[in-house]
């Protein structure tokens, strides 16, 4: 049998309206109100968030990174990505703890022109700004305005929003798939909402119901090595 290669970074770019919100609707409705231009304050323009990785971070500031006027910057970034542009509005810092002790400073000072020449900018990093390792300066400014614990999904919560995305589809999961997937599988919701179009393929492909055997059988075929 030929091996069954999964593209699981084939699903839709990351959007507000997709994040499944948990615990996070007040942060939602914040991020909303930045995205329609609504916010109002200087509190408002600086917004910092944290939590677990695959709590969702990345995802509300990518789903940020794609309006007009907005540039998306990760830890990577070198100094010269950080410039103030006055084109731009918002200002999207992932992986804060991440930046070169050149890109820090960078940063700093981006921080300092955005309080002066407007715009908003929303950070993000894995602890609060009093725990990064980073230089002093910039863990103030990262403590300006907001800052949000982002809430990872329960297991329920998770399951609960599968089921929703699957009656979505139009799919009918047999008992045990979502259970036995939520140990077997990545646990992030970017990569379980991306299996359940898997299992969609799969299904037609084979022409299967989507049972718990045809779930083990393309998790086994995606397997190193396997033909």
């Amino acid at each position: 049998m030929k091996q069954l290669l999964l593209d699981l970074n084939a699903h839709e770019p990351p959007a507000l309206d997709t994040f499944v919100t948990g615990q996070n609707g007040e942060l939602l409705a914040l991020l909303e109100r930045v995205a329609r231009g609504a916010v109002s304050g200087l509190g408002e323009r600086f917004i910092y968030l944290w939590g677990e990785a695959g709590a969702g971070k990345t995802h509300l500031l990518r789903a940020l990174g794609r309006l007009d006027g907005a540039i998306y910057l990760d830890g990577e970034a070198d100094e010269t990505a950080l410039d103030f542009r006055p084109e731009l509005r918002l200002y999207l810092l992932d992986d804060v703890a991440d930046l070169s002790p050149q890109a820090q400073i960078a940063a700093f000072s981006l921080f300092n022109q955005v309080r002066e020449q407007g715009g908003v900018l929303v950070a993000a990093g894995p602890q609060p700004p009093a725990l990064l390792a980073v230089r002093e300066d910039l863990r103030t400014r990262l403590g300006w305005g907001l800052i949000y614990q982002l809430h990872g999904l329960t297991d329920d919560e998770k399951i609960a929003a599968l089921e929703h995305a699957a009656a979505a589809r139009g799919l009918a999961l047999s008992a045990g798939v979502l259970p036995y997937l939520m140990t077997h599988f990545k646990r992030d919701m970017p990569s379980l909402t991306a299996m359940l179009d898997a299992l969609d393929r799969y299904s037609l492909e084979t022409k299967r119901p989507i049972t718990l055997p045809l779930l083990k059988d393309l998790l086994l075929h995606d397997e190193p090595g396997s033909v």
